[in-house]
């Protein structure tokens, strides 16, 4: 594949179009019940889980992606890291307006990495969250790196080899998929079809990366002893392998300052590691 027939720099520092979105009660709860979140809060559809960021932003990500990568090399992306900044919680009745920006394409060993970073704000233009969503282009190569790298959230050795603060596993049900695709809008073909995603060279559906990340970030909260929803100031991981449905995800979290901020990991039944390098912030 040609990087120069593949991928356009012109458009990287400019917004896609904007994106309005009325956070109602129901949209938090079918959040909160795709991603089996039993938070009060959340459940009750008052404030909503921190990975539910994605849903008002999710409709601008593509059009961003679009305007950079080819159709061709598109065919090739995976999900390969996301990083919510949440300066407040999304809540009931909010009215968001929400921009999409590719910020930089980045040379990899084996292909390239897009990064997209997204603003949410109310109306009066006050933000309320900004994410990194990086994607992968397996072997599609860049020419050159262009633009700024997203912020770190790498764990060392030395964290990810000491006593972790709690492990919590969570089992994944057999209809994960359907519910988070219908809670999320996220219904690509590979989570929902098994034909689909064979197609592509997986075993079967797979469950969303953001969805398992939901589970992580729970088990967060739950290790911190943490009920509110929009405790989370930050949320940050990289996708390493597929959950399958009727699985399992184990989470791995340790302190990183005795206080607020959390480095964690998670794996699969088998122990493959399925979340890398995850970085969760709590408001003091």
């Amino acid at each position: 594949m040609s990087a120069i027939a593949d991928f356009r720099l012109e458009p990287l520092g400019a917004n896609g179009p904007a994106q309005r979105y009325v956070v109602t009660p129901e949209a938090i709860r079918a959040y909160a019940a795709a991603t089996d979140d039993r938070a009060p809060a959340a459940a009750e559809g008052r404030v909503a889980p921190p990975v539910f960021a994605i849903v008002p932003v999710w409709e601008t990500i593509a059009p961003a992606s679009r305007s950079v990568v080819s159709a061709e090399a598109r065919r090739r992306v995976v999900h390969y890291a996301q990083d919510l900044i949440l300066h407040r919680p999304l809540e009931a009745g909010m009215s968001v307006v929400s921009l999409a920006t590719p910020v930089a394409l980045l040379e990899h060993p084996k292909g390239a990495q897009l990064v997209i970073k997204t603003e949410t704000r109310l109306e009066d233009g006050a933000l309320v969250n900004e994410q990194y969503v990086t994607e992968f282009f397996r072997d599609v190569p860049a020419e050159t790196s262009s633009g700024a790298r997203p912020p770190e959230h790498r764990l060392s050795d030395d964290v990810r080899s000491g006593e972790p603060l709690a492990e919590l596993s969570y089992m994944v049900a057999a209809d994960q998929t359907e519910r988070y695709a219908a809670a999320s809008g996220d219904d690509f073909e590979i989570h929902l079809d098994d034909a689909a995603a064979q197609a592509v060279g997986l075993p079967g559906r797979i469950v969303h990366g953001l969805c398992t990340m939901a589970f992580a970030g729970r088990a967060v909260l739950e290790a911190a002893g943490v009920e509110e929803p929009g405790a989370v100031r930050r949320l940050a991981v990289r996708f390493s392998a597929p959950v399958f449905p009727g699985g399992r995800v184990t989470t791995r979290i340790w302190s990183l300052d005795g206080g607020a901020t959390f480095g964690f990991e998670a794996v699969d039944a088998n122990g493959t590691p399925v979340l890398r390098d995850g970085r969760a912030e709590l408001r003091a």
